[in-house]
């Protein structure tokens, strides 16, 4: 059954590099989709609220980016890695096939190789999600998805020549792909003793777009998977892996602190603070504070909404708009999470490295909360397209058993990880108890902000 799966997959790699054309063509498909769906709605009037999914464009393209879309591509990732920005995604393609035909090809400067970039991409873009209403009006999708490809393409024509050089240093996802991908149950490798037997003619390397050295492929949540090097000097190829492979045995050379930075302080911490204030009280609350003491001390501008609402939401045609109160409220509130729950897992994974008097465990032990992370965004996401399908008569009686499978499963997981790396990092039973019972307290909050979400709240 093994010798079988490994063919199958090694069939798939040699078939994606030897079918490049009907990979072009299924990328641009995929571009016109994309550009029907995110413009063409931006121009049409708010639908009434008797309209359907599938009888008004706005509605449905609602519905595609943010209940079927963005969910599901966070999905891929932990089924068959970046497969979607390899062979789907409209702004790497676009990206690319600009800086290829119309590329100026000029130096990458230092700033953009800043390995920042993804984790204040990340919280920036959801912050301002958040505050524009990203999920409910086609204007906003256009104005931070389209301004997103546009940016990509004006990178694209300026620096590298048909390298996708705003994926690799500046998408706001790509950091999160990153560490997302690192689960997937297969991935391109490459065999470096094959790679130096190989005698055949001279070849040269194939170009890969993501700028990654081929020759090195083991932990491999840079690659891309268009599957263009499959097969070279006959040591590249598709490979079924244990999904816990790269973190376990890859992880401790992960040594990017930015990347750590991203998976605690954003995709954990302001993903919960994004996802929950809708429903949150202690938000109320705060907002119900500040504006009775503005109140009291007669400072009344704050409670006008006269943003406009590419700042802050304002659609009073269909009564939601924010006031600049609400902007800084939503504001504190997603950073303020991001800082709390950030800091409180550094705080602890910090003192378990000096505990340990391991100075890479930090990054190490913070990768174990990848499947939670994961599960957090994934639930998120799906939480908009459960509303836009209940605003339609559809029932859900069995949701949260599945989102409670959900995260027990991933809890279980990143436990898993937890136990696996501080087994390799500790030389004494009372370390490992002591260091593993820390690292399982610090689940609790991350679980139980998303009991709050979805069960109390």
């Amino acid at each position: 059954m093994a010798s079988l799966l490994k063919t199958a997959v090694y069939k798939l790699g040699t078939a994606m590099q030897s079918h490049r054309r009907a990979i072009q063509t299924i990328k641009w498909m995929v571009v016109g989709f994309y550009f029907v769906l995110l413009v063409i709605p931006a121009f049409m009037k708010l639908p009434p609220r008797q309209e359907h999914i599938l009888s008004n464009l706005v509605l449905f393209a609602q519905f595609v980016f943010w209940g079927i879309w963005w969910p599901f591509v966070i999905l891929s990732m932990l089924v068959v890695g970046r497969l979607w920005c390899g062979v789907f995604c409209p702004e790497g393609s676009l990206s690319e096939w600009t800086s290829e035909n119309f590329g100026k090809n000029k130096t990458i400067p230092r700033w953009i190789k800043w390995k920042g970039w993804p984790a204040v991409a990340f919280i920036l873009t959801t912050l301002y999600g958040q505050l524009i209403s990203v999920y409910d009006y086609a204007n906003a999708a256009l104005l931070i998805l389209g301004g997103s490809t546009l940016a990509a393409i004006l990178v694209g024509f300026l620096y590298g020549k048909g390298n996708r050089v705003w994926c690799r240093y500046l998408c706001p996802v790509n950091g999160v792909f990153n560490l997302l991908s690192r689960l997937s149950p297969i991935a391109f490798k490459s065999n470096t003793q094959k790679w130096s037997d190989y005698h055949g003619g001279h070849l040269v390397n194939p170009h890969c777009p993501p700028m990654i050295n081929i020759r090195q492929l083991h932990g491999v949540s840079a690659c891309h998977m268009c599957g263009r090097c499959a097969g070279f000097r006959d040591a590249v190829s598709l490979q079924p892996r244990s999904v816990n492979e790269e973190i376990i045995v890859y992880g401790n050379e992960k040594t990017n602190v930015w990347q750590t930075y991203l998976l605690l302080f954003g995709m954990i911490g302001v993903a919960i603070g994004a996802f929950t204030w809708t429903v949150s009280p202690w938000f109320v609350q705060f907002k119900q504070f500040l504006a009775s003491w503005l109140v009291n001390h007669d400072i009344y501008w704050p409670l006008n909404a006269t943003a406009p609402w590419w700042i802050l939401t304002n659609h009073p045609e269909n009564n939601d708009s924010f006031n600049w109160l609400d902007g800084f409220c939503v504001t504190v509130y997603i950073l303020g999470s991001g800082l709390v729950f950030g800091t409180g897992l550094t705080l602890i994974y910090k003192f378990l490295a000096k505990f340990l008097h391991r100075s890479d465990l930090y990054n190490y032990i913070s990768q174990a909360l990848i499947p939670l992370a994961a599960a957090g965004l994934f639930l998120g996401l799906t939480a908009t397209s459960v509303k836009l399908l209940q605003y339609d008569g559809i029932n859900f009686w069995w949701l949260n058993d599945v989102r409670a499978f959900i995260l027990a499963g991933t809890c279980i997981w990143s436990l898993y990880f937890g136990y696996k790396i501080l087994k390799k990092s500790t030389d004494y039973l009372y370390q490992f108890v002591l260091s593993f019972g820390l690292f399982s307290l610090s689940l609790i909050p991350i679980v139980g902000a998303w009991w709050l979400m979805f069960w109390v709240w």
